[in-house]
């Protein structure tokens, strides 16, 4: 088997590679395949460590057997009868990507999404733990920047996680700095890390309305979520249909000004906070770093998603609209939807250690688990069993 390391195609960039030149190595010892890069003058990992591994440098891919990539591939790049890996964004039916789905299938490629891959029902590759932590590192450096209390260099502009961790190291947080976390997941675990590296002091949430001084709680659901008629709360009926509960964030939301939001969101679940709940004299939130970036969703002051050289801007409660980020009205805002890529070699390390774990070896023991099967979209010219559903999907594309 020869494996293709693929160069980011889209735009905007994406610095994030599946396999750093580590894994690459090893599974060349470990599988006795042959793994070759695709060169990129944008990579954070640059062609000469691929090199230095032993991994050699092709332009020309096309007689690879198998290519990762990260994003999707651009549709004049897919190159027919291959077996890809990368993040298509086609499941839920993205309008914006019909068309990349229709050309798989046209081409005979098989596609495999990342987002598919699961043991037990539980995603075994992912970069949300990256994007919890450089979510709420942003989150206190659009605090800093709104109101002039400390300064921290963007993330992006680190090195590393360690590099940026250093950054928040001697500040004296100003006793305002209350933060309230929502979420127990991957994404949160995240923030998580990046707030006990603060060194603010976490408490738990029934000491939020009583505490004195900078503090950052984690919610869970039950804490942000409530019945809606008063029946005791059940977890599992909640994931299974949230739509018999209410938000129960403003229990909060009168103690702590920065909320960082990192749940994951089911659409028929109610809002965490609203346009009516912001406007309210008891909400005291003043800055909100959406994680999780559901526009128009759960987070009213998510107007839209911004970017990492443009990661901030500022929501008016009162008119409803997205207005300057240090305007005195404003709840400052971050909503970046990339934040992975602003840690990119620490992204990388970990999503392919991920990847060798749980992903290679399937490929080389007939796929014994069934993992690649489950999350493969299309295969030989048509749509798999499980994803036929998408057929109109991809008809009208």
């Amino acid at each position: 088997m020869k494996i293709g390391i693929l160069r980011e195609g889209k735009v905007p960039i994406d610095k994030r590679v599946a396999l750093t030149p580590q894994h690459a190595s090893a599974l060349q010892q470990t599988f006795s395949c042959t793994v070759v890069a695709q060169p990129s003058p944008i990579r954070a990992i640059g062609d000469n460590e691929y090199v230095a591994a032993g991994i050699p440098l092709q332009e020309d891919l096309s007689d690879c057997d198998v290519l990762f990539g990260v994003k999707e591939v651009p549709i004049d790049q897919l190159i027919p009868n291959k077996t890809y890996f990368f993040f298509s964004h086609t499941y839920k039916k993205q309008p914006y990507n019909a068309k990349l789905l229709k050309a798989c299938v046209e081409r005979s490629v098989r596609l495999i999404d990342y987002e598919l891959l699961t043991k037990n029902g539980a995603r075994v590759v992912a970069f949300g733990r990256f994007a919890g932590l450089v979510g709420a590192y942003n989150g206190l450096r659009g605090w800093g920047e709104k109101y002039g209390q400390y300064t921290l260099k963007p993330a992006h502009e680190c090195k590393d996680m360690e590099e940026m961790f250093a950054q928040l190291q001697g500040i004296e947080w100003p006793s305002d700095v209350r933060i309230l976390l929502t979420g127990k997941g991957r994404v949160a675990g995240g923030a998580v890390e990046t707030l006990k590296a603060s060194g603010i002091p976490q408490i738990l949430p029934d000491e939020v309305s009583s505490y004195e001084g900078c503090f950052w709680s984690q919610l869970d659901v039950e804490e942000y979520y409530k019945t809606n008629d008063g029946r005791p709360f059940d977890r599992k009926e909640l994931f299974a249909d949230p739509r018999g509960y209410e938000s129960d964030f403003m229990r909060y939301a009168p103690f702590a000004k920065l909320y960082i939001a990192g749940h994951y969101y089911d659409s028929r679940a109610p809002y965490i906070f609203t346009r009516e709940d912001a406007k309210r004299l008891d909400f005291a939130i003043t800055y909100v770093s959406d994680i999780s970036c559901d526009i128009d969703g759960p987070v009213a002051s998510t107007l839209r998603a911004s970017t990492i050289d443009d990661p901030f801007y500022g929501y008016s409660a009162r008119e409803e609209k997205e207005i300057d980020h240090n305007h005195p009205e404003a709840i400052g805002v971050m909503a970046v939807d990339n934040l992975p890529c602003e840690l990119p070699r620490d992204a990388s390390l970990s999503f392919g250690s991920d990847l060798m774990k749980h992903v290679i070896p399937a490929l080389f023991n007939g796929d014994a688990e069934g993992v690649l099967e489950l999350a493969t979209e299309c295969a030989h010219g048509a749509l798999t069993d499980k994803f036929t559903y998408l057929q109109e999907y991809i008809d009208q594309a």
